[in-house]
């Protein structure tokens, strides 16, 4: 017999961890649904390493870049998305929890999968708007092309700066100021030497 799941509101979370226990995947809560995003691949794990790279010695003192960091939407008991890449503050290192509150955020950074689907995507950048996360970052492997999200209301972002990859993503001076984006890879290619 299959252990019992609970999968109502105000559960979810309980769920998400029972079946991340069972079945070993991770799992987030998007506007309450549970969600099982794909395992990332080596390059894609090779991206996020590569732009924390590029970002962490920029960045000032009191802050740190961390991979597989949670957020969880305010005043939503369920609701959590779990980024590639986060920039906050550095005491958070020293935290038994897993949740960082989106107001502590000052960077997300997704990269999206090869087969993420458009809707998924704006679903998830959405999401990010409306727990307050003040800059999302969105790397795409799939067309060497990335996206500066900015000022978070009512639940969408109103600014938003596009590039390709060559191009220095434009952060503020407080987060290290331009992002170098040469050398990411592209998923399907092999990366030059």
């Amino acid at each position: 017999m299959s252990p019992l799941i609970p999968v109502r509101r105000g559960r979810l979370r309980e769920a998400a961890g029972r079946i991340e226990q069972l079945a070993g995947v991770s799992v987030e809560i998007i506007g309450g649904t549970l969600v099982i995003p794909p395992n990332p691949s080596g390059r894609h794990a090779g991206i996020v390493i590569g732009l924390r790279d590029a970002n962490r010695p920029q960045l000032p003192r009191q802050n740190e870049a961390f991979e597989n960091v949670s957020v969880p939407m305010p005043g939503d008991p369920d609701d959590y998305a779990t980024l590639d890449l986060t920039i906050g503050p550095r005491a958070f290192r020293d935290d038994d929890g897993w949740l960082l509150d989106a107001d502590a955020v000052e960077l997300a950074v997704e990269v999206i999968s090869p087969n993420e689907r458009l809707k998924g995507i704006n679903e998830k950048t959405a999401w990010y708007a409306a727990a307050g996360v003040p800059l999302l970052l969105q790397i795409d492997p799939r067309t060497g092309t990335w996206s500066l999200f900015g000022r978070p209301a009512e639940g969408q972002y109103n600014s938003v700066t596009h590039g390709k990859y060559g191009e220095d993503v434009p952060l503020p001076a407080q987060l290290g100021g331009d992002l170098r984006t040469a050398g990411l890879s592209l998923y399907g290619t092999r990366p030059s030497i």
